[in-house]
């Protein structure tokens, strides 16, 4: 299988300013971020690394850490745009911001993987799971599809919400579910549920809201079968990112081959990158692999 990258491009709100000696420094919006990325082993461009907050990681190796503030930012956080879609940006526990800006390409890709459906009237019905904050379900939905917003996080999914009012898409055809993935997927199976495409981004550990535990390694064949069972010929993808694990893209690219053998289309899988605006270097953050048809 040959493995592709798909690269996110800078936008007005978001750019990957510089990278190197295992950190990274950001804009978002009007502030200036550094985080930690191991991946970024070569030398920075610059010296000039002034930021309004630094995420320092903890001894563990866990994702443990806190943020340490030069400027003054909004604990509340503070509003960005993609295309269409406003949403609430805000530095986290997690060390990330609220979204995951590597995956704007992959918004593009899936708007124009549904976009026939759209030009007929017809519509399509995505299902985004692991939604998270929802800029993936509301791009999507911009885009004109359908969407069922999965999430075990109650704070996320109002989180997703109130991101929907602030981009003037509170009406938008969005089903909103606070529930364990895995359970959901099941239960739409049971159902004879299908849909015309589903994102997926599952954590390596997770809790459901009945203490449900989520191990990337161990669950995920199981979820990739309950979700091949909701797809059908006429469907138009799957698209799965993975971060933060030791795993191949070669190996999940294999999981979804065998997966999706009896429908028509392709399979192919990579890596997620963001292109640094001082060199145009592609900094490597997760893998992905996706079918469609």
């Amino acid at each position: 299988m040959e493995l592709k990258t798909l690269i996110g491009e800078p936008w007005s709100d978001y750019g990957l300013l510089d990278s190197g000696d295992g950190r990274k420094l950001e804009r978002y919006g009007r502030f200036r971020f550094i985080r930690p990325e191991p991946q970024a082993m070569w030398k920075p461009a610059t010296t000039d690394w002034r930021a309004d907050g630094e995420f320092i990681p903890g001894s563990d190796e866990d994702g443990g850490g806190r943020w340490y503030y030069d400027q003054p930012v909004p604990a509340e956080g503070w509003p960005l745009h993609w295309k269409e879609v406003t949403f609430q940006s805000s530095c986290t526990p997690f060390r990330h911001l609220g979204f995951f800006p590597d995956m704007a390409p992959i918004w593009d890709n899936l708007r124009g993987a549904i976009a026939d459906k759209q030009a007929t009237g017809e519509g399509a019905e995505v299902m985004n799971l692991f939604g998270y904050t929802g800029v993936g379900t509301l791009a999507l939905s911009a885009g004109g599809a359908r969407m069922v917003h999965v999430d075990a996080s109650k704070k996320s999914v109002a989180q997703a919400r109130a991101n929907a009012a602030l981009s003037g898409m509170e009406d938008k055809p969005v089903r909103w579910i606070v529930e364990d993935a895995a359970k959901f997927v099941a239960r739409e199976v049971r159902r004879g549920r299908r849909y015309d495409g589903i994102l997926l981004d599952p954590p390596k550990y997770g809790r459901g809201p009945d203490s449900e535990v989520w191990r990337l390694e161990e669950d995920l064949p199981a979820l990739i079968a309950n979700c091949r069972a909701l797809l059908d010929a006429d469907s138009r993808f799957l698209f799965l990112t993975v971060y933060a694990v030791r795993m191949s893209a070669l190996a999940i690219g294999e999981l979804l081959r065998q997966a999706f053998a009896d429908l028509p289309g392709t399979v192919e899988a990579g890596e997620l990158a963001v292109r640094e605006e001082a060199r145009g270097i592609a900094l490597p953050t997760a893998i992905w692999a996706r079918w469609r048809r």
